[in-house]
């Protein structure tokens, strides 16, 4: 069987499974079985072997039951950043990276991403401001650790700490920051059961908070940001009034929403006084 017909049959498989994005699923994890690209996959005119049909079938299989497509080829590309990513670690999301936009219009000299996860935020803020210096802070061991690798495999110098948002940073850093940048969790409990099944799949750590995190890191930030300094962090639906407000009553100015691609109030950015 030729691929086009292999992935004609399993995007309708994934479809019926309510899988999101069936045909870029199959495409992905056809392409991974057969160590190709997408234009490797449609010219390719030889049907798959018995081991490689094997392989795609269980990977269908897993992808069926809302096992992340990441999860399954083990990498998430980011910005311009291919990142490796495990069960038990968030995902980044595209989404996000409106919040690499904005924390990129601050020009930091010494930034801080707090709840790193893989190390998206950081990474992308050092790759595409080399200059920078940038820390990173993670709660899990298992984020801190693999932050660390793909700080190493990228070759992008960022400092990763263990510990709860802004605790792990040196005393010396005290009022000299430029940015605290933050992707925290705020999915609610009431709303975490409609989120889709891959999504489900990170842990509770990440994804579970509401705005409390947000509240924490505008009643903390001032202490370690430089008059001025932006305090950048991504919202839910629904949160950007609230967290505006949250931002205003612990003394920032400029508070400001920027919204994503599809329309959504994304990111919500303002400066210490």
């Amino acid at each position: 069987m030729r691929p086009s017909d292999v992935l004609h049959r399993a995007t309708a498989n994934l479809e019926r499974h309510g899988v999101e994005s069936p045909r870029t699923s199959a495409e992905v994890l056809l392409a991974g079985v057969l160590e190709t690209d997408r234009a490797g996959l449609y010219a390719r005119a030889e049907g798959l072997s018995t081991a490689q049909a094997r392989a795609f079938g269980r990977a269908l299989c897993q992808r069926c039951t809302g096992v992340p497509l990441q999860h399954l080829t083990g990498t998430q590309a980011f910005r311009h950043l291919e990142l490796i990513v495990r069960p038990g670690v968030f995902v980044p999301r595209p989404e996000t990276e409106v919040l690499v936009d904005v924390a990129l219009q601050t020009i930091p000299g010494l930034a801080v991403d707090v709840g790193t996860g893989t190390g998206a935020v950081a990474l992308a803020v050092r790759h595409e401001r080399p200059r920078a210096t940038v820390f990173a802070t993670d709660l899990s061991p298992e984020s801190v650790a693999l932050a660390k690798e793909n700080a190493r495999r990228l070759g992008l110098e960022v400092t990763v700490w263990e510990g709860d948002l802004l605790a792990p940073l040196p005393p010396e850093l005290e009022g000299r920051i430029d940015l605290v940048v933050s992707n925290p969790p705020y999915v609610s409990e009431h709303d975490r059961a409609s989120l889709p099944p891959e999504v489900r799949a990170d842990p509770v750590l990440a994804l579970l908070g509401g705005t409390t995190v947000h509240r924490r890191l505008a009643a903390e930030s001032p202490r370690w940001l430089r008059p001025g300094g932006a305090l950048v962090v991504e919202v839910g639906d629904g949160q950007a009034d609230e967290v505006r407000a949250i931002f205003s009553e612990h003394g920032f100015g400029g508070v400001h929403v920027v919204r994503d691609l599809a329309g959504r109030d994304r990111v919500v950015a303002g400066f210490a006084p």
